[in-house]
């Protein structure tokens, strides 16, 4: 039998996912449009005094969703481009996978993302490598211009980035991006508009995905090229993790770091020992290399910052 011939595939829940897809559009778009209600009153972008009266004004006029669009598209463009990222190497590879699942949720982003499911194993580290790495690049491909879209929008509020309620940190590609189309302005006078936020908020799932451990697709990339010793090395990257957010007085990344050590992590073995390729070893360098610009020692000061 052609190993390439595809397999029988799983019936495809079209309505389930629309219906979260949509539901997750919602929990965005209100979160959007709180963010934009702010950004036009040169309010912080998290200021929780008024949020009750905000979502209360929302229900009686719904219209006011309208400004939350453009947080809320592109925040979902992003994240479907990760997924389908997954998705289509998956398909490319005859491996059954499932559309994207999103996951609504009333959280300052408004969804808790979006994921998967392979519904078939793996047998090659290559084809691993190519169905981890290709989500973390469609979605940076679309998380660029999406950056570059926002600062052009955003604006300048001496002191702006420091106040609110939640502070947020700058990955160094916000950094260089607003030092390009703002020079000589400091990263703490710069309001960023929604759209920016949005790509904000992928820049820090990108990050989080690419972290060399356990299951995340850091992790897949990891096991493509060190077999054996994902598990070992997963778990040295996480005291990493637990470090940096000691170091630099970040509880999330402790958190994190504590939950990849206490789940485990074991990764599916895959017994094919055919090394991956030069042109795939390039690659797993962009990847790493996305990985530094996207991450932040600090992403959010408040109630998770020591």
């Amino acid at each position: 039998m052609d190993a390439r011939m595809p397999r029988p595939r799983s019936a495809q829940r079209w309505w389930l996912h629309g219906l979260l897809l949509l539901l997750t559009a919602l929990t965005t778009t209100i979160v959007g449009s709180r963010l934009a209600s702010n950004f036009e009153a040169n309010q912080p972008a998290f200021f929780f005094d008024d949020d009750f009266g905000f979502f209360t004004a929302i229900w009686d006029r719904p219209a006011l969703l309208l400004a939350g669009l453009p947080f809320s598209l592109t925040l979902l463009t992003i994240l479907l481009a990760h997924e389908l990222g997954h998705y289509l190497a998956c398909r490319f590879h005859r491996i059954d996978a499932s559309l994207p699942y999103f996951l609504p949720a009333p959280t300052l982003i408004g969804t808790f993302g979006a994921f998967i499911r392979i519904r078939a194993p793996i047998f090659s580290r290559r084809v691993l490598f190519d169905i981890g790495v290709a989500g973390p690049l469609a979605g940076f491909a679309f998380l660029i211009p999406a950056l570059g879209v926002g600062l052009a929008y955003s604006k300048v509020l001496p002191g702006i980035a420091e106040q609110g309620d939640l502070v947020f940190g700058s990955p160094f590609l916000v950094w260089l991006a607003a030092k390009l189309i703002f020079p000589g302005v400091a990263t703490s006078d710069l309001y960023l508009h929604p759209v920016a936020r949005a790509a904000w908020v992928g820049l820090l799932a990108t990050a989080l995905n690419l972290l060399p451990i356990g299951q995340l697709d850091g992790g897949h990339i990891l096991y493509a090229f060190f077999g054996k010793h994902h598990r070992r090395l997963s778990q040295v990257f996480s005291v990493v993790l637990a470090a940096v957010g000691i170091v630099f007085g970040w509880l999330g990344w402790i958190l994190w770091a504590g939950f990849f050590l206490w789940t485990g992590l074991r990764h599916p073995p895959i017994f094919d020992e055919s090394p991956v390729d030069e042109g795939r070893t390039r690659v797993a360098v962009l990847a790493l290399l996305i990985l530094a610009v996207s991450f932040t020692p600090v992403p959010v000061r408040g109630s998770l910052y020591l």
